[in-house]
Parts: structure tokens; sequence; C-alpha cells
């Protein structure tokens, strides 16, 4: 619970740093004369995440755009399928009930002993050691111990209720889509749906030198690049790790599949702070395997979903308010436009991803709000990244 604790110290140390500080004058050379530090954060984090925005526009509708997933030319049948879970006998049933019938090789692989139908349980020895920690310890110890002939390997989170799979398309990396499900608080849920809206640049990735980050909650991999790369590396982002050093030691193919899992939302905003400190410190670590200017892309990207908020809540409201802010039509301008983009990706990933009359309803009014619930993980991960691997809790299927 400590590195909890400190987290949230640093956040708030962090806020109030800048807020003492806000209304200082600056005198630094090739600063505006009256400016104060409010100012320059202000227009430094608009021009940050105006840049990250712009980024996102290229690559969805301008590198990513006509893009169509390939034809399926691998069944089910030729699918190797491994469930990852601690304990979670409940939810990895539900998991294993949703995949089709053809699917013939289903194993799940757990840190304790559960009893699932319709799959082969795994344990996890606890002394076996390697480089890889946690959920990656796990995955490579089933990549060495747990034998098949199927040509892919499919990797499922606990809780990825497959909604559809008709098969994988001719690539080494097969990512599958997500789709959220509510399981606890409205906050969270809408959280995720925004993240969806913004992930729409996934289908760019085939097309890049590197695809910027993976999902490890479903997706595919060809038997032997995963033999050839492995999982053994340290890591808490071991699915966005492994696509990494595959595109840096081998050369293999990517696509974005057709298949969709439907995941839980983290049930509350501290279990949603949890996963996406997870993720942005994760990123952040693994970024130095990237060549520069993937690294660089990479970490700009944490640093502006970071600081985001800062647009919807401060700076769009301090400009409509009238309150001087450096070259004021200006930033008034800017900032509502990227007001704009923000409640844009909400909505985007609404429609995408089929968001209820609910989401619907609460989308625009509550976009700021839910910039914050989406970001303020990522701005812990920044400032106090956390010292191991923590799983999310899930609510499991209703009963």
């Amino acid at each position: 619970m400590n590195a909890e604790r400190y987290s949230l110290v640093a956040v708030a140390g962090a806020l109030l740093l800048a807020a003492t500080a806000a209304l200082t004058p600056l005198a630094l050379p090739g600063v505006a004369p009256g400016w104060t530090l409010l100012d320059a954060t202000l227009w430094t984090t608009t021009v940050l995440f105006g840049g990250t925005a712009l980024v996102w526009v290229v690559l969805t509708y301008v590198v990513g755009a006509g893009y169509e997933p390939p034809e399926v030319e691998y069944g089910p049948e030729e699918v190797h399928v491994r469930v990852l879970t601690i304990d979670a006998e409940d939810v990895v049933q539900a998991t294993v009930d949703s995949l089709p019938d053809r699917f013939d090789d289903i194993h799940v692989v757990a840190e304790a002993p559960i009893d699932v139908a319709g799959a082969t349980v795994h344990v996890v020895p606890d002394g076996f050691d390697c480089e890889a920690v946690r959920k990656g310890r796990a995955i490579e110890w089933a990549r060495r111990n747990v034998d098949h002939d199927r040509e892919f390997v499919a990797y499922l989170d606990e809780d990825s209720v497959v909604e559809s799979f008709e098969g994988l398309p001719d690539a080494d990396v097969v990512q599958l889509r997500e789709k959220p499900r509510r399981s606890g608080g409205i906050l969270p849920y809408m959280a995720d749906i925004y993240r969806m809206g913004v992930q729409i640049e996934q289908r760019a990735f085939a097309r890049l030198d590197i695809p910027l980050f993976a999902w490890g909650g479903g997706i595919a991999v060809r038997a032997d690049l995963e033999d050839q790369v492995t999982w053994n590396r340290e890591t808490i982002v071991e699915d966005t790790a492994f696509v990494w050093a595959a595109f840096r030691e081998a050369d293999p193919t990517f696509a974005l599949g057709q298949a969709t899992c439907r995941n839980e939302a983290p049930p509350s905003l501290y279990e949603i702070m949890q996963q996406r400190r997870r993720w942005a410190a994760g990123n952040l670590q693994a970024a130095s395997m990237l060549p520069a200017r993937y690294e660089a892309l990479t970490r700009v990207r944490n640093y502006a979903w970071a600081l985001s908020p800062v647009v919807t809540l401060v700076a769009v409201p301090l400009a409509v308010l009238g309150v001087s802010v450096a070259y004021g039509g200006l930033f008034l301008l800017v900032s509502l436009g990227l007001a704009g983009a923000t409640a844009f990706w909400f909505v985007r990933g609404a429609v995408y991803y089929g968001g209820s009359s609910l989401t619907w309803a609460l989308a625009v009014p509550l976009a700021p709000l839910v910039t914050v619930v989406h970001s303020m993980g990522t701005i812990a991960g920044v400032l106090a990244p956390p010292e191991g691997f923590r799983v999310t809790e899930k609510v499991g299927p209703e009963k």
C-alpha cells in the first residue's frame, strides 16, 4: 500500500507546487514580459497536447486511411489459446465459455490451482525463475513448458470474453480488438470508452515500422516468432515490450484482426488509476528499446496524455472567463479546438465500440471530468512509477 500512498502524495505535491508558483512573474530570457508561470505552463501544455492530437489525426486519418483487416487464413483449429490469470476461476470460466466450439486447444495458465471446464489448467511453479516478472514470468513459463503443434498462440486476459472470432490473417502478430464492458462506476467505464476513441489509431500500426503499443488482453503471435523473441525480459508491460522486441530483433508482419474481445473496464477510480499508472510507467521504461524517433514519440504521447486535463479543466475555463492569459484570443481558439478534439475522441470511441444510450447522454458534458479519470494514473506513472505489477480487480460474470 505504501507505493500507492507515495504516488498520491507525489501527484498532490506536484499540483500544490504548481499552484503556489502559478502566479509568480517570470523574468527569463526569451519569455514575454508579464508572463507568469501559469501562462507559460498553459501554453506549453496546450502546444504539447496539440502536437499529440495532430499526430493522432495523421495516424488515424492519413496513415491508417482505408485500412481493412486482412482476410482470415487460419481458423480456430490452428490456434493454441492461453488464458492468463492468478486464480479468478469464475472470470476465466466465462472467457473459456465464450470461445467458439472450433477451438480445441485451450489452456489456462494460473498462479494457483483452479477448476475450469473446457480447458487444461497449468499452475506456474513457485520455483520457476527467469528475467521476466509477474504476468510475463507466467507467459514465459508457458512458452517453455506447454507444448503444442499450432501455427499461432493466442493470449487472452482472464476477462477477455470473445464476442467474435472467425480466425486469424496471415501475419506474425495479430492484435485483436477490445471493447469495454461496464463492471462498476460510470466514470471508469466512460474513461475506457474515451481510451477506445484514442486507440482507433491502431489501424495505422500495420503501416508503421513499429506499432506504438500492444494490448495483451487479446493478441496472437506466430509460434516461431514467439520462440525466437521470447517473453524473458523484465517489464511490467510484457505485451508492448514483446512486440517492440520482435520488431527490433526480427522483421515480423503486423495486422489488426477482426476478432473482438469484451473486457471489463476497471470497476473504480482507484483501480483505473493503478491500471493507467502501470501502463504509463511501463511504456516509458520500455521505450528505451525503440529507435530514437519512436522513443521520443512514445514519451511525448505519455506526457501529453498526463497533461491533457489542463486543456479542458483549466485552459478553456480561464480563456472563456476572460482571465488574462498571454495572447488570449489565440489561446482561446486553440484551447476550444483541443477541447473539441477531446470530446471527439470520446464520441468516436462510443461510435466505434457501441456505447450505451447513457454514455451518449453523458459524453460531452462529462468529457472534461473523464479526461481527468483517464489521465490521473498516467500522471502517477510518470511521477511515481510502481515497483511491481498490480492486477486490476475483476468483478466477474453477473450472477
